[in-house]
């Protein structure tokens, strides 16, 4: 019998290990991390985690600096405490979301246009960042400050940043800490950072700032700019505490895309949260792994577990920031073609009435270079003057001549010039009706850019021109009155010197002269120009009745009358100057008297008058929605004439209250 030699039966033994090489092969596919072994990971960051005692949160951003990365939600998985699960995934734009910009505008980016480039990249950065983010800017040089606060207003931002101006030290530390104290404690908080890296000026240092941004959880993105002082090392420090980026930027191209990167950070943020149950107090790891755009990535940090829950991110909505800045801009956006064109007359009537009002002293008639010589001569002995030349331009020249003609023949003319000869201002009937040309189209202006829109506008304009029509004048009143009320004062003294030169054997023109030379203005004037009509044959009697008026001055009038009753009866003339200037003396201590006594009264005056006025102004500016129901109501518009009239009527009363005749 022939033994039979069997083959080992071998298809179960294959088919075992092809099936476990098919679960080790499966295995493989479902644990190990999505994406080709050939693609780089995007570098991730993890913040705002936290723990309520059942779920886990946070916010994962991407921070690639170039491409579009989108999240795909569905590969994102959580591992903790040892064990990985899927995570739910929610848009970033349901929290609170802010930024701060903190910019150097110290000395150093001065070197290589820096605030240029600056601009250019805080526009794009405007432009890419999402639309519920708000960001603030912080610039520091010596010291540091907020130039715009959390908003939402783009605009306001780019107009803060166009007016920065590079000079001055670097308090770098000290920036980047008032940004993490403006950004607060909740929400998904960043801070971008352009500078040089260097800190010359402020209270902080590096240590205190680095240990504040990783405490804070507060995201730090800085931006290296090329100067000759340049300290990467800070930079990188601060970004690394961060969990940010750092870019080196030798250019505008390279700020720029620097800047763009930090926006699409913001742009590519997600929130997400699992259920790994019970966690361990104390430190716990945390990774997050996925998929974004093809790209995987993966990022890690550590949640701690207290007792006490913690709040968690998604509860932090983004909360309605006030527009507080629209303010600003508003009037820039606002203000009508037409008014531009009137600023633009204004600014150039306003420069020809300054211009007209340098070379007003140089425009002298033939009569008034006559009594200055005279005057020259009365003062300081023959010293002929001569005329100046006349420096005014032509278009000067024309409006003067209309002004004069257009003033020409009016009964307030001679008042005008009366109150002009009163302040001694050397200004013709011509020059003072420019004057108020002007004035009434800078009140235009000016009640047109308070007052900005609607029917409001129409009243600023009202205002404005009758402001512009009615304060020139009432300044002109007030310095006559002031310089009459200066001379008024000096009248007892000077009657005492011309009493006691009269003593010494004087004759009244010579004492009278010494007056001139010895006393202050406007009395040495004042009494030179009587001296110098008596010496071209005005009677002395009658030059002093013209002083009288000119000044509109009783106590010069009751001089005058002393002088010329004494002049035609006789008698001692000094003992007569003596017992007026006693009487004059009495009559202005009771004036200063009973004015110390009202002087509660028209202070309280003052205080009625312009509280309302300034109130009004204020809450236009403010809060004009409130406002607004004056004029844009007929009870408003009731209210508001009533209270004109109310006004006009207590001012009246008021000013007669506190006014005492003496």
């Amino acid at each position: 019998m022939t033994d039979r030699v069997r083959a080992p039966r071998r298809g179960p033994r294959r088919s075992r290990v092809l099936r476990a090489l098919a679960a080790g092969f499966t295995a493989t596919l479902l644990f190990a991390p999505p994406g080709n072994a050939d693609t780089e990971p995007a570098p991730a960051t993890l913040t705002q985690l936290a723990y309520d005692g059942s779920t886990l949160a946070g916010v994962l951003t991407l921070r690639a600096t170039t491409g579009d990365l989108v999240v795909d939600p569905a590969s994102l998985h959580v591992t903790v405490a040892g064990a990985t699960t899927a995570a739910t995934v929610e848009a970033a734009t349901t929290m609170r979301r802010a930024v701060f910009l903190v910019v150097d505008t110290s000395g150093s980016m001065k070197a290589n246009s820096g605030m240029p480039i600056i601009r250019a990249a805080v526009a794009e950065f405007l432009n890419r960042v999402p639309a519920d983010v708000s960001v603030g800017v912080i610039s520091f040089a010596n010291v540091a400050g907020v130039d715009v606060d959390l908003t939402r207003d783009k605009a306001a931002i780019r107009t803060a940043t166009d007016t920065l101006i590079a000079g001055g030290e670097t308090a770098l530390f000290d920036g980047v800490t008032l940004a993490l104290e403006k950004l607060g404690a909740t929400g998904e908080r960043s801070i971008v950072v352009l500078s040089d890296g260097v800190n010359t000026a402020g209270r902080k240092d590096l240590a205190a700032v680095l240990n504040a941004v990783t405490q804070g959880g507060v995201r730090v993105d800085t931006i290296g700019l090329r100067t000759k002082v340049t300290a990467d090392e800070v930079l990188i420090k601060l970004a690394a505490a961060g969990g940010g980026n750092f870019a080196p930027a030798d250019d505008q191209a390279a700020v720029t895309g620097a800047f763009n990167a930090s926006a699409r950070a913001l742009d590519r943020q997600v929130m997400w949260s699992v259920r790994p149950g019970v966690l361990p107090l104390g430190s716990t790891p945390v990774e997050v792994r996925g998929m974004a755009s093809g790209t995987p990535f993966s990022a890690t940090g550590t949640v701690t577990v207290s007792a006490v829950p913690t709040a968690l991110p998604t509860l932090t909505l983004a909360p309605a920031l006030p527009e507080a800045s629209a303010a600003v801009a508003a009037p820039v956006e606002t203000v009508a073609k037409w008014f531009l064109v009137l600023g633009i007359a204004g600014t150039f009537l306003g420069l020809l009435g300054l211009t007209a009002a340098a070379v007003m002293p140089t425009m002298r008639t033939k009569r008034e270079n006559r009594i200055q010589n005279l005057e020259a001569y009365s003062a300081r002995g023959l010293q002929i003057t001569k005329p100046r030349r006349d420096t005014q331009s032509v278009i000067t020249a024309n409006l003067v001549d209309i002004g004069e003609r257009v003033m020409a023949g009016r009964e307030s003319t001679s008042q005008t010039m009366a109150l002009l000869q009163r302040a001694d201002l050397a200004w013709r009937p011509g020059e003072w009706a420019v004057l108020r040309l002007v004035g009434v189209i800078v009140g235009v202006i000016a009640g047109a850019l308070v007052f900005r829109d609607g029917l409001v506008a129409v009243f600023g304009i009202v205002v404005g021109a009758l402001a512009g029509l009615v304060l020139p004048s009432a300044s002109l009143r007030l310095l006559a009155r002031r310089r009459a009320a200066k001379l008024e004062r000096q009248l007892p003294d000077i009657l005492l010197l011309l009493a006691s030169s009269l003593s010494t054997g004087f004759s009244l023109p010579q004492a009278m002269d010494a007056v001139a030379k010895d006393v202050s203005e406007p009395a040495a004037k004042e009494f030179a120009r009587v001296i110098a009509e008596t010496r071209i044959g005005s009677d002395l009697e009658s030059a002093l009745e013209r002083m009288a008026v000119r000044m509109d001055s009783d106590n010069m009038r009751w001089t005058s009358m002393a002088i010329g009753i004494q002049r035609q009866v006789g008698g001692n003339l000094a003992e007569t100057l003596r017992t007026t200037a006693a009487t004059l003396r009495e009559r202005e201590y009771l004036r200063r008297h009973v004015r110390a006594l009202s002087a509660e009264g028209r202070l309280s005056a003052y205080i009625l008058i312009a509280l309302p006025i300034a109130l009004f102004v204020y809450e236009v500016n403010v809060n004009r929605s409130y406002i607004s129901l004056l004029w844009t109501t007929v009870l408003g518009w009731i209210m508001l004439v009533g209270a004109v009239i109310l006004m006009a009527i207590g001012v009246f009363w008021m000013s007669k209250a506190v006014k005492v005749e003496v």
